[in-house]
C-alpha cells in the first residue's frame, strides 16, 4: 500500500472508529453539537483557508460545470435504474425468493414515491464536505485544492439546497406548502457559501503571519472533527435495516458515477490530479444532508441511512481503484 494511501487511511479509519466508541460514552446530545458546529463554524472556516490559498488557473472554472453533470447524471441512472427495477419485479416469471415490497420497501403496486425519491437522493448526493474535504487534501497536491472547494460548494448549493431540496418536496408526504422563496432563504443561509465568497474575495489582503498560522492549523482540527461526528452518526445507525433496499444506489453512487465521470474528464484533457480529485468528489459516500431531506418531506428514512452505511464501507474499496485507475502521479506511471 502506498504512503499516501496509508495515509488516507489512518485519518478515516481511526476517527470514525473513535466515533463509534465515544458515541456510546458522550451526552446523546454532542452529535448533533458537534455537527452543527461544524456547519456554522468549522467547514466554513476550512472553505475559507482553502478558498484564499486556491490556485485558479488552468481550466479549474469547469468544476461546477462537471459538478452540475455528476449531479444530473446520478439523477439520470437513479430514476432509470429505479424504473428497470420496478420492471423486473413486475415480472411474474422472474423469482428471487424475494417480492416487490421486499425489494423497495414499500408496495410495488403503489409505485412508492417516498422511497424513490430517497433511491435518487442516495445516488445523486455525496458527503463532500465532511468527508471529501478531509480526505481529497492528503491525495493531491495543493495546487489542485481549489477543484474540491470549488466542487463541494457547487454540491451544496445547487445540489443538497437546490435540486435536492425540490425532488424531496417533489416525491415527499409534506403537508407544508412548497414556497419557493424559503428554498431560496435556505440556499442564501448556507455558511459555507459566505466562507468561499469571502475567500476568494480577500485573496489580495495579506494577513498576520499568526492569522495564517491559525487557518492553516484549524483546517487539521476541523478535518478529524468532521470524521469523528461521521463516526458517531454511524453508531446511532446501528439499527440499519434491510441493507439490500440500498445495494443499487451505492454501487451507482460509488463505483458507476465515478467511473462515468472519469472517463469524461480524462477526454477532455484534465490533468492527471484534476481528473482523480473529481472522481474521489463524485465518488464520496451517500450525504448526511439526505436524512435531514427525509425526515422534512417524509421520505424513505431506512433506505437513506443503509445507503450511508453501505456507501461509507465501500470507500475503502473505492479509493484504491480510483488511485490505481486516475491517480497516474501516485503510482509512478
Amino acid at each position: 500500500m502506498p504512503p499516501t494511501l496509508i495515509q488516507a487511511y489512518a485519518p478515516l479509519i481511526f476517527w470514525p472508529g473513535l466515533g463509534l466508541i465515544l458515541f456510546h460514552v458522550l451526552p446523546q446530545t454532542f452529535p448533533r453539537f458537534l455537527g452543527r458546529t461544524l456547519y456554522w463554524v468549522g467547514v466554513p472556516i476550512e472553505i475559507f483557508s482553502l478558498a484564499r490559498n486556491a490556485d485558479l488557473s488552468g481550466n479549474v472554472g469547469l468544476t461546477p460545470m462537471i459538478t452540475v453533470g455528476a449531479l444530473g447524471l446520478g439523477l439520470g441512472l437513479a430514476w432509470m435504474s429505479w424504473s428497470g427495477l420496478q420492471w423486473l419485479a413486475s415480472l411474474e416469471s422472474l423469482r428471487w425468493g424475494i417480492d416487490a415490497q421486499s425489494l423497495f420497501g414499500a408496495r410495488h403496486g403503489d409505485n412508492d414515491r417516498p422511497s424513490q425519491g430517497s433511491f435518487i437522493l442516495t445516488t445523486m448526493l455525496g458527503n463532500t464536505g465532511f468527508v471529501g474535504l478531509a480526505i481529497v487534501p492528503v491525495l493531491v497536491s495543493d495546487r489542485y485544492l481549489s477543484w474540491a472547494v470549488f466542487y463541494s460548494v457547487t454540491q451544496n448549493i445547487l445540489g443538497t439546497y437546490g435540486l435536492g431540496v425540490f425532488l424531496a418536496s417533489y416525491f415527499g408526504q409534506t403537508q407544508q406548502p412548497d414556497r419557493w422563496w424559503l428554498h431560496l432563504r435556505d440556499v442564501m443561509a448556507v455558511p459555507s457559501l459566505w466562507a468561499f465568497t469571502l475567500g476568494i474575495s480577500t485573496r489580495t489582503f495579506a494577513l498576520s503571519e499568526t492569522a495564517e498560522w491559525g487557518l492553516r492549523q484549524a483546517v487539521w482540527v476541523i478535518i478529524p472533527m468532521a470524521l469523528l461526528l461521521m463516526g458517531m452518526r454511524l453508531s446511532q445507525m446501528l439499527s440499519w435495516n434491510s441493507l439490500r433496499l440500498a445495494i443499487v444506489p451505492t454501487l451507482l453512487k460509488m463505483l458507476v458515477v465515478p467511473g462515468l465521470v472519469g472517463i469524461i474528464v480524462t477526454l477532455l484533457g484534465l490533468s492527471a490530479e484534476a481528473c482523480l480529485i473529481l472522481v474521489l468528489m463524485s465518488g464520496m459516500p451517500t450525504a448526511f444532508a439526505n436524512l435531514i431531506l427525509a425526515e422534512e418531506y417524509n421520505l424513505n428514512r431506512d433506505l437513506i441511512v443503509s445507503a450511508i452505511a453501505l456507501t461509507t464501507v465501500l470507500l475503502l474499496a473505492a479509493i484504491p481503484l480510483w488511485l490505481m485507475l486516475f491517480g497516474n502521479v501516485y503510482w509512478g506511471m
